[in-house]
């Protein structure tokens, strides 16, 4: 690992690990604005960072880092915040982030790994530092728009969570793999307070997205959002499904999805022709949508909440979010501890830190 020798010792640094990918970029670009000098774009290709760095004519330095390998908590003592935008195996770089009292942000989606890290909060809460996880678009956004939901009743029977991606953009790597990797998955939901088996690309339900949008069909995908918020925003019933702005593609996939063919997924060379395909299907728009339809009970009426958010594209929404939470953990004291972001932060707070504010449309019948 290269590391500056000159650097003060103050902690007052900002790593993005995967600084020079798709999102990191934009991430570092909009720190580096705010925080010049302090913010260091990290990743195991040392000249990609270089090449980045200087593209930011210097406000963001180049770091070579490889979270696979073992890191001495002594290497993080500079560093205020750690900002994680690929995905991890395991916990040993967080623990090391624990360790040297370094905050912590992971915008990555993977339950599993996400469930780990919440193992850490006692952790954390000696070393005086924060973990804050689901910070992004979905995980993230999603998780606010669903507590913000829940603020309108005394009591919540069920949320649906519905993300429309659109083929227009073209998403990083890691992303589409990770996306083609969920296909194909069987795991549990909550449903009326108790575990339910689900599988992708099943239980299609149509969901209205509005005049422009219209009503689309979307089907049940492994997005993280809807095992945390079951949980941390007690709600019996949580679903989270997907949909294209193709309504074709949705529908071929579905189709696909009940004929077996996503079985096949699970042969790697398959699964790679998969991966590059994404990027060649033709038409769509840069674009997403996120809504949420929630139930819930308020002075004994049943009531019907419903929150929706469309955008231009859902990197650059991602890469904003995560952004404005930095700068909040930057610059302000959060709870210690291991929290997904609607533990500690409201939809407000998101919108006040973002240059430009989500503009989410809420229906209350």
């Amino acid at each position: 690992m290269q590391f500056e020798t000159n650097v003060k010792p103050t902690k007052d640094q900002i790593w993005v690990v995967g600084g020079y990918g798709q999102v990191g970029q934009m991430i570092c670009t909009q720190l580096g604005k705010l925080f010049p000098g302090k913010v260091w774009a990290a990743g195991t290709r040392m000249n990609r960072a270089e090449e980045f760095s200087r593209s930011t004519g210097g406000a963001v330095l180049p770091l070579q880092l490889d979270v696979t390998k073992p890191v001495e908590p002594s290497m993080l003592r500079p560093v205020k915040l750690v900002i994680m935008c690929v995905d991890q195996s395991d916990t040993r770089f967080v623990e090391a982030c624990a360790e040297a009292g370094t905050d912590y942000i992971d915008i990555s989606a993977k339950y599993d790994f996400l469930a780990q890290v919440e193992q850490l909060h006692t952790k954390m809460q000696r070393s005086k530092s924060t973990a804050l996880l689901s910070v992004g678009l979905s995980p993230g956004v999603t998780n606010l728009l669903v507590r913000e939901a829940t603020m309108h009743m005394d009591q919540v029977e069920e949320a649906d969570i519905t993300v429309m991606l659109g083929l227009g953009e073209k998403h990083g790597k890691a992303a589409v793999e990770w996306t083609v990797d969920q296909m194909n998955a069987t795991y549990q939901v909550m449903q009326k307070g108790k575990p339910a088996e689900v599988q992708s690309f099943g239980d299609g339900k149509c969901i209205n997205f509005g005049a422009k949008l219209g009503q689309r069909k979307a089907y049940r995908f492994n997005f993280s959002d809807q095992h945390v918020v079951a949980r941390t925003l007690r709600i019996p019933t949580v679903s989270t499904r997907l949909c294209l702005d193709s309504r074709w593609i949705t529908r071929s996939m579905a189709i696909s999805k009940r004929a077996g063919l996503f079985s096949f997924l699970r042969i790697p060379s398959i699964r790679n022709g998969t991966v590059k395909a994404f990027g060649l299907i033709p038409g769509g728009e840069p674009m997403y949508a996120v809504k949420v339809d929630a139930v819930g009970w308020e002075n004994g009426e049943q009531i019907r909440v419903e929150q929706l958010l469309v955008g231009a594209k859902e990197a650059d929404a991602t890469a904003a979010v995560a952004a404005a939470v930095a700068e909040r953990v930057y610059r302000t004291a959060l709870p210690h501890g291991v929290f997904h972001i609607e533990q500690v932060l409201s939809l407000q707070d998101i919108q006040d830190a973002l240059h430009k504010p989500l503009k989410v449309t809420t229906k209350i019948t």
